[in-house]
């Protein structure tokens, strides 16, 4: 558990809320003392679809060529 100032807490908010999104719970203090808590609340999460990504991947082909070596194809072939 985090604690902060609630001067520090109005400074960097944004910050705040990605780690109370990563799990953390934030307490706010005034003059030392516990006033606040900010902690995350459940969402439903998206489900995700490995066989659909899975199948996806099947249907590529391999590159012949790695990518640092296409890039600097890229790079010296299509100057402008």
């Amino acid at each position: 558990m985090k604690t902060v100032g609630i001067a520090e807490a109005k400074a960097h908010l944004s910050e705040l809320v990605d780690s109370v999104i990563s799990g953390e719970t934030i307490t706010i203090t005034r003059r030392g003392k516990p006033v606040a808590e900010i902690v995350g609340k459940d969402l439903p999460g998206k489900k995700f679809d490995f066989l659909g990504l899975k199948a996806l991947t099947d249907t590529m082909h391999v590159q012949e060529e790695d990518a640092g070596t296409f890039i600097r194809r890229m790079r010296d072939e299509d100057r402008y």
